[in-house]
């Protein structure tokens, strides 16, 4: 209801930009609390340098445990407190990151892949999602050219992030209510402006 603390997530295929959008967006909405997944508690830190690092091979459904664990850790320690505040939180990656790569990209099922993250999140679903959706290949092009090296996910061939793209797609199509698709191979300046209006309705709704 109108008033209420809201949590917005930002969700996308790697290199659709969501960390910088997430970052202008807290810039232009002060009110917003910035958090990211997995990470934002000191517990989801240390299980995202285990899921990021290069050197680890990780089986599908330890790594999809090891996200909801992080993910409950977060709603626990930081989340739920906030909200319960009165404190609108905008979170760079939620459930519906583990719905694309764990459920669809590592084939471990959405349903399978939901329950598993109600769990962990004690039921709690984002008031609005914003999908940066962008072509995997152009997602890939813009990691070559970071100064950092490709993460564990991120080595992963293209037809796992064609996968997760459809997937996200498939939640989107979904939940039309919930999620606010943006095209993040438009100009910079064009993707903020439409995620300042998407944040703005969330936030007055």
């Amino acid at each position: 209801m109108p008033g209420t603390a809201k949590l917005i997530t930002l969700e996308g295929v790697d290199g659709s930009g969501k960390s910088t959008l997430a970052a202008a967006l807290a810039a232009e909405f002060p009110r917003l609390e910035l958090l990211r997944e997995p990470g934002g508690v000191p517990v989801a830190e240390r299980v995202r340098a285990l899921v990021t690092d290069p050197g680890l091979t990780v089986h599908p459904r330890a790594e999809a445990l090891l996200y909801a664990a992080a993910r409950a850790q977060l709603v626990a320690e930081r989340l739920r407190p906030l909200l319960a505040s009165g404190h609108d939180v905008l979170l760079d990656r939620f459930l519906d990151s583990s719905l694309a790569y764990q459920g669809a990209g590592r084939g471990l099922g959405v349903e399978e892949i939901r329950a598993i993250n109600a769990f962990a999140t004690d039921g709690l679903i984002p008031d609005r999602t914003l999908l940066l959706r962008l072509q995997p290949g152009l997602g890939r092009s813009r990691q070559a050219a970071r100064a950092d090296g490709p993460d564990r996910l991120e080595r992963e061939p293209d037809s796992f992030f064609e996968t997760v793209g459809a997937a996200y797609d498939a939640l989107a199509a979904a939940e039309p209510a919930r999620f606010v698709v943006l095209d993040a191979s438009a100009a910079p300046g064009e993707v903020l402006a439409r995620a300042r209006e998407a944040v703005a309705a969330a936030l007055a709704a």
